[in-house]
């Protein structure tokens, strides 16, 4: 599904590809300009050379939280963020073997989704329901365009 959220080109398609960064982009959104915040996960990528959750979860915390916090930082509180995305990641590998999109396509109702996602770090009801809203309105999106890629 396109994402165009962080409004920079590569850090969208990076939103686009990996339901973990489209998550990390959620996280890493409080107290800090929506679209610098879901650009952060482009920036780990970049730095860190994946967001396979596995490899972030087992990295270095100093060596992690030191590549999240070099200017430009994937947040201005970058190096507590490194702590709450690797908190994130070991949650994923740990409980959903690694596959971030687990979290909501298994989800057996919204309540069930609610539980999961506030269950998470960063995650209080608002930014749940905040995200919730955009998984659903990212799989209307998609099922529209394979709707119209089928007529």
């Amino acid at each position: 599904m396109a994402i165009q959220i962080a409004q920079d080109p590569h850090a969208d398609q990076v939103l686009s590809d990996s339901s973990f960064a489209l998550l990390a982009g959620m996280l890493l959104d409080q107290q800090f300009p929506m679209e610098r915040a879901f650009a952060g996960p482009a920036k780990v990528l970049d730095r860190f050379g994946t967001l396979d959750p596995a490899a972030i979860a087992d990295a270095d915390p100093e060596s992690f939280a030191d590549l999240c916090a070099t200017p430009p930082a994937i947040h201005r509180y970058g190096r507590s963020m490194a702590g709450r995305l690797q908190a994130l990641a070991r949650i994923v590998v740990d409980d959903y073997d690694g596959d971030a999109s687990r979290i909501w396509t298994e989800a057996k109702s919204g309540e069930a989704l609610m539980k999961r996602l506030t269950a998470l770090p960063g995650f209080g009801e608002q930014k749940a329901k905040i995200f919730t809203a955009l998984v659903a309105k990212q799989a209307r999106r998609e099922a529209a365009r394979l709707d119209d890629r089928g007529r």
